[in-house]
């Protein structure tokens, strides 16, 4: 069995809702996607973030891959070990893409799903986090804005059953600590979090967070930059921090334990650069009494697939994870991955367990190649 042929599409596909954060609002995500072959007829798929510059990297590293036998996995980790130094996170994106793929491919041979693979499911359902974002209220007054919200957020919880929400935050730090005051009051029971996505000042950080304590938050997301900030932070709150831009590969970790500065670190194969670092990470985390979650940049049901079956795989799993599947209009899978009761179901076929309709992917690229990449 070895690669012969290795395919990138970048796909634009619609989401139900505006997404708001602190520095962008978008209609669509923007997702590259990877097709692996071999010599004798077997295919893996893979997904992954960032769009066009990601897709131009995989086509620029693609053909050292081509006879390597796809169940050697750790191959591909050690001939792209300086990727992510000379590109960054984008190379995190590509590695990740490539490994998913070869990754489904193997698995698929040997008739197992990815979760197996990774020593087996604890779990076959997975939480996932309700996302609230400032898109949600339509054209309400800023001053309308934190009961419009709360009630939606009231609604949703109502109809999907989730267990935890998330909102995601602004420039404005006491804006958001009254939406948060507003969601409590009209969610007292519910698990919520803020991720203003490092847009606060640490002054401004530290005021939110002594206003959002008496909120007993699960975390308060990035609410500053870089580590220094958030263990100033840290040190003044009750409230827990969690992290997905401060400790953003496993050489981060120490830094951070040293300094205190965070409590849940956010785990995201794609920003890792793969499936096996991901699983290291978890076991740091645990090693160091951290708390591990998993980031969603927007993921369609490919890299969703991939998810669900790392988290299936942990030995803990403390919080229902981000996961935007559940606002795609659309997917590029023949059937979208079963949603209820605010969880996922694990896909339980070889691989990741799903199947892409070239129709829909063909149809979603050419979205891109008429609207480039909707923002990361």
């Amino acid at each position: 069995m070895r690669v012969s042929e290795i395919d990138v599409w970048v796909v634009n596909v619609p989401l139900t809702t505006t997404f708001a954060s602190s520095f962008e609002a978008k209609a669509g995500t923007t997702r590259t996607v990877v097709r692996v072959r071999t010599d004798d007829g077997l295919e893996g798929w893979g997904e992954t973030m960032n769009g066009r510059p990601t897709a131009a990297l995989i086509t620029r590293i693609k053909e050292q891959f081509i006879g390597l036998d796809p169940r050697a996995t750790a191959e591909v980790a050690r001939r792209c070990a300086m990727v992510p130094f000379f590109y960054g996170y984008i190379g995190y994106c590509a590695l990740a893409a490539l490994e998913m793929a070869f990754l489904d491919l193997s698995c698929r041979a040997w008739q197992v799903p990815l979760h197996l693979y990774l020593g087996g499911a604890a779990r076959h359902t997975i939480p996932i986090t309700a996302l609230l974002t400032r898109g949600a209220a339509g054209n309400a007054s800023k001053s309308d804005l934190p009961a419009v919200l709360a009630d939606k957020a009231k609604e949703e919880i109502s109809a999907l059953g989730f267990t935890a929400l998330k909102f995601k935050g602004s420039v404005d730090a006491r804006f958001d600590v009254s939406v948060m005051g507003a969601l409590r009051e009209a969610l007292p029971d519910l698990a919520l979090r803020v991720d203003p996505n490092a847009a606060w000042s640490v002054p401004a950080s530290i005021a939110a967070g002594r206003a959002l304590d008496p909120l007993g938050l699960e975390y308060l997301e990035d609410p500053c930059e870089g580590l220094e900030g958030m263990a100033r932070v840290r040190s003044e709150i009750a409230t827990p921090l969690c992290t997905n831009m401060c400790v953003v590969r496993l050489e981060d970790l120490a830094p951070a334990i040293r300094m205190n500065a965070v409590d849940i670190v956010h785990a995201d194969v794609h920003k890792w650069g793969g499936v096996r670092p991901t699983m290291d990470l978890d076991a740091t985390c645990r090693i160091f009494g951290l708390g591990l979650n998993f980031h969603s940049g927007g993921e369609l049901g490919i890299s969703t697939a991939c998810h669900l079956h790392v988290a299936a795989a942990l030995a803990r799993l403390e919080y229902a994870i981000d996961a935007m599947y559940y606002l795609t209009a659309e997917d590029i899978l023949t059937e979208r991955i079963a949603f209820s009761d605010g969880a996922l179901a694990v896909p339980q076929g070889p691989g990741l367990g799903v199947t892409v309709d070239l129709d829909r992917l063909t149809f979603y690229a050419r979205r891109n190649a008429e609207d480039g990449d909707h923002t990361p």
